[in-house]
């Protein structure tokens, strides 16, 4: 939903649409700041309270993107394998399945994530990376248990 139109109503655009002109605004060299939607970056990116902001670098394992997985159907997950120009994606919040896509699919890369109040998370860090690979090392039961919780706690 896009505010502030002409005359002062609320307008309500697709996600292809918006996901589409933010993937164009990046490709062009801007950065873009996006609320993100959904549970499925749990527990570093909480969706309706966290923002993103999305630049065009380069990207690595390890990097959470803008991807997307099929025409129109865009995601924001975490790199879990790059071979050749295959790239396999999943969330930090999802326990099963993964999404597939071609590395000229990836629109843009989440550098910061902007939490409520104006904290900024840079997850370029090497400590950032640690976390993200210890949260990815826990047995799948601790995963689920903790998902459980904050799904209960932070995504309502």
């Amino acid at each position: 939903m896009l505010q502030g139109c002409e005359g002062g109503a609320d307008m309500i655009v697709p996600n292809s649409v918006l996901l589409a002109e933010v993937s164009a605004l990046v490709k062009e060299g801007n950065q873009v700041q996006l609320l993100t939607k959904g549970c499925s970056m749990l527990p570093f990116i909480v969706g309706d309270r966290d923002s993103v902001l999305l630049r065009n670098e380069s990207v690595s394992v390890g990097d959470a993107v803008l991807a997307e997985i099929a025409p129109g159907q865009y995601v924001l997950h975490r790199i879990l394998r790059i071979a050749g120009e295959k790239v396999e994606l999943k969330g930090d919040g999802n326990l099963r399945g993964t999404e597939h896509c071609l590395s000229s699919d990836i629109k843009a890369k989440a550098t910061r994530v902007i939490r409520p109040g104006g904290k900024e998370i840079d997850c370029t860090t090497a400590g950032y990376a640690r976390r993200v690979r210890f949260w990815n090392s826990l047995p799948y039961i601790v995963r689920r248990v903790w998902l459980a919780i904050l799904r209960r706690t932070v995504c309502r």
